[in-house]
Order: C-alpha cells, then structure tokens, then sequence
C-alpha cells in the first residue's frame, strides 16, 4: 500500500455481478444513513417543540449557564459543542438567527441588522441570556425525556417541553436530501387567539405573519400544505411625484437584496428611475428617485412586476414526529 493509502490490490473488474452486488448494497445502506442523519438530526424542526436539534442545545447549554445575567456567544457556543459535534460556527450562526427572533433569547450588543442583512459581531463582542419568556414556557426537568449526548459523556433533551407552539410563531427553513421545510412564522397574540379557538373547539383562520411587514396574499395558501403559494407584496409610499419610499420589505429579502433587484431591473430598461438610496435603520426605508417625466404610479406597478418588491413563497410544512418526516 503507498502512504497516500491507495491500494492498486483493491483494483476490481466492474463487470463482476458480486462487486457490483457489493456496491449497490454499501450505497443503499450508507446514503440512506447519511439521509436519514441530516433529516433527523440537523435539517428539519421536530413537531413537539419546534426546534432543530442545534436551537434545543443551544437552549439547553444556555440553561445551564443561565444565573441572570448575560453570556458572552462565545461562551454559550463553547459549551453548546459538549453537545453539538458539527462546530462552533452552525452554533454561532443558530443563535443569532434565535437572537434577531428576540422570542427566546434577550441580546446585547451588535447583532446585526435583519433589514438590511448586515451581519452581527464576533462571538466574543456580543452578549446573550434566556429572556423571562423562555424560562416560563420552554423548560421543565420533571417531563423531560433525555437521552445522551453524541459522546456519552452528557444527557441532553429529547425534545423541550414547551408550552407554546413555537413552529408556527417563529418559522423554520431548512433543506436536508431528499426533502426540504419551509414553515412561515405568525403573529404571536393571532396564535394565542387561535390556540384558545381551538381548545374550545371553535372554528379558527390563521395566516402568516411578517416582521418585515409587507402585504401578502393568501388567497392560494391552501392552509400551508404542500401546493399552496403566497405572494408577499413591499409596501410603497409616494413621497412626492419624483419620490418614491418602501417603508416595508418582503419575508425573506434585505433592502441590500431588493435595492440590487432594483438597479438590474433599472439596467435592462424595465424601470426609470435615477437612484436609490438606503437610510434604513430601526425600520426600513428605501428612498427611490425617479427620471424627470416619469408617473411614479407606473414604476410602482413596475417595481412589483420587476424586482423583489413582490414575491412568491410556496411553504412546506415538513416536520420530523416520532422519529419520522411529515408533511
């Protein structure tokens, strides 16, 4: 054998029935592993609290540490990877994502900015706690079933039992082999209102809900099974006949995003306008100023005809129970 470790013996005429036998057996078993692992153990949120594996350890670790006051992200990230095998970065970019959602997790300093896409600070700069909502609703050691970590050295939870159907409030998205989630999140007072419908078996509507604001149109959501679509529309002010403002985006686009849609559209001539500017902050506000001579109630249609200021979400409510996908 040569110290590459190639081993010229191991050289098998392919024509032979056995070897290919052998082949077809170790792709079978060893992709369906391989499958099966990302979709159960990385891709997709388990129905009984919403989360994939990483978030729950994430939350996990955070509550071992939690005394009141706040983490540095690094420290968490550290103590996360006793439990989490697949590195510090997964970690890192999952609690930001769960930081920006502001639900679970309270933040201090630089976390980026989910509007405009910028990213947040290193580990070591920003801080994190349990906010009071997570400690009252997602632990409680007494239900808990546990299992050990990737290693045998720890337990972590099977799942948290949470108290609140947090899938639906904060979304989920994800692409394992083979299949793919995309659950769109909602308004947290509409699902203690349809929760309570529900427990008194009343009839209840629930739509999606966007913290980036927006218009959206349901009229196809087909109750977010598989096959429904919803389009999702910028909100567009007139400032003045030159001027034009998007005060609010679409789920799932930046203004970096929308504002580079614009100016492609602009480049082949499907829309006039002179130059846009970004003066998002706590909320957006893309200005865009328009060629003298243009009516800004066709660039508005424009606009949503041409660039990302509309667009359309099929959502895919795959979900793991009992250790199984579901649609």
């Amino acid at each position: 054998m040569r110290k590459d470790g190639f081993d010229p013996r191991i050289i098998v005429d392919t024509s032979n029935d056995t070897i290919r036998h052998q082949l077809r057996g170790m792709f079978q078993s060893w992709f369906l592993d391989y499958a099966s692992y990302v979709i159960l153990e990385r891709a997709v949120p388990n129905i009984e609290d919403g989360l994939k594996p990483v978030q729950r350890r994430i939350l996990h670790a955070m509550k071992l540490l939690d005394d009141g006051r706040f983490n540095k992200v690094a420290n968490i990230v550290g103590h996360t990877m006793q439990f989490h095998p697949h590195g510090d970065a997964s970690i890192y970019e999952a609690l930001v994502q769960l930081g920006q959602k502001e639900l679970l997790v309270e933040t201090q300093g630089n976390w980026g900015n989910t509007l405009t896409g910028a990213s947040a600070a290193a580990g070591r700069y920003i801080e994190a706690r349990l906010s009071q909502f997570a400690l009252d609703v997602v632990y409680n050691p007494k239900v808990t079933d546990w299992t050990l970590s990737y290693d045998g050295r720890k337990k972590e939870p099977v799942t948290l039992p949470v108290k609140f159907p947090l899938l639906l409030s904060k979304g989920a998205e994800g692409i394992a082999v083979g299949l793919s989630s995309k659950i769109l999140p909602h308004n947290f007072n509409e699902i203690i209102d349809a929760a309570v419908a529900y427990l008194r078996g009343e009839e209840f509507t629930l739509y999606p809900d966007f913290y980036t604001g927006g218009f959206i149109d349901v009229s196809r959501y087909n109750d977010g099974e598989r096959g429904g679509v919803v389009k999702i529309r910028a909100k567009i002010e007139k400032i003045d006949n030159k001027t034009l403002a998007i005060t609010e985006i679409p789920y799932g686009k930046t203004t970096a995003t929308l504002i580079e849609s614009i100016v492609k559209a602009q480049e082949a001539g499907k829309i006039k306008i002179r130059s846009v500017d970004d003066n998002t902050g706590e909320h957006a506000n893309v200005i865009v100023y328009l060629q003298p001579g243009t009516s800004s109630d066709k660039t508005i249609d424009a606009l949503y005809a041409f660039t990302d200021c509309e667009v359309s979400i099929s959502p895919n409510c795959c979900v793991i129970s009992e250790n199984k996908p579901h649609f």
